[in-house]
């Protein structure tokens, strides 16, 4: 009696679970049916999507490869159309890459304000890598420390001095001499004193910031040192007395006319 009951209930149940589906179905079946075609239709995209970037991809890495050729090549003005091209319209990766290209020719030419105006572009670039970017901020500020002033050089490399970013001993160690240029002794040993204990500091770094250090210490103790004392001259119609001065003797005379004859320095002729 009791396995025919839990039949029943099973079947009840089972009843119960095919009409509550039903009812949802008939409901809900356009917007099922909207959702399904909707995953086909995404997942069909995401892969289209795919295919097509690594197409462009592909491509543009030929671009690239072709204009480091015609740089080896010598071919310069060639080399830096085909980079421009890429960084106008290639994908952000290769774009990053040839900003680097471009800017870094534009300092072996001197042309510091055009490379800084590239660096820049490139620490700007929407989905450019943050390494790239964040190395694009590192050489603009250091192309700009010659003419810059602390206040610009510590807005640039500030943020690049936070904790996991690439480059940050580095920053530190820039901004630290812009401190020390700009006779700011103190910030200067505030970002320069901890580089010598840092474990991921590299000993060459190391060695410049205790050059530094000593360069800072010697400046100081050359603005403490007192002034030498300037002679006092008088006024015009003081009454004061000038300060004796010792005559300087004159030299001797060399030659015969400026030499009195032989007994005439002891008032005799010589007869």
């Amino acid at each position: 009696m009791a396995e025919n009951d839990d039949s029943l209930f099973r079947e009840i149940k089972e009843e119960i679970r095919r009409e509550q589906m039903e009812k949802i179905w008939k409901r809900y079946s356009g917007l099922i049916l909207g959702a399904a075609a909707l995953i086909v239709i995404g997942v069909g995209g995401y892969q289209y999507w795919q295919t097509r970037r690594v197409a462009t991809e592909e491509a543009a890495g030929a671009k690239f490869a072709a204009a480091e050729t015609l740089t080896d090549d010598k071919k310069k003005d060639e080399a830096d159309k085909a980079f421009q091209a890429i960084a106008d319209g290639g994908p952000a990766g290769y774009a990053s890459l040839a900003k680097l290209r471009l800017a870094g020719a534009e300092v072996k030419e001197g042309k510091t304000a055009d490379a800084v105006a590239t660096y820049d572009a490139l620490a700007k670039q929407p989905g450019a890598d943050r390494l790239l970017k964040s190395f694009a901020e590192l050489q603009a500020a250091s192309l700009r420390m010659a003419d810059a002033d602390y206040t610009e050089i510590q807005n640039r490399l500030t943020p690049l001095m936070g904790d996991g970013e690439p480059f940050a001993n580095t920053a530190r160690e820039f901004l630290g001499i812009a401190a020390y240029k700009a006779k700011k002794y103190d910030e200067a040993r505030k970002y320069l004193e901890p580089l010598l204990i840092d474990p991921n500091a590299s000993p060459d770094l190391q060695e410049r910031v205790k050059i530094i250090m000593g360069e800072i210490a010697a400046a100081e103790v050359a603005a403490k040192s007192p002034a030498p004392a300037a002679a006092a001259t008088p006024a015009a119609g003081s009454s004061a007395p000038a300060t004796a001065v010792p005559a300087t003797p004159a030299p001797a005379a060399t030659t015969t006319e400026a030499q009195p004859k032989t007994g005439e320095a002891a008032g005799t002729d010589k007869k």
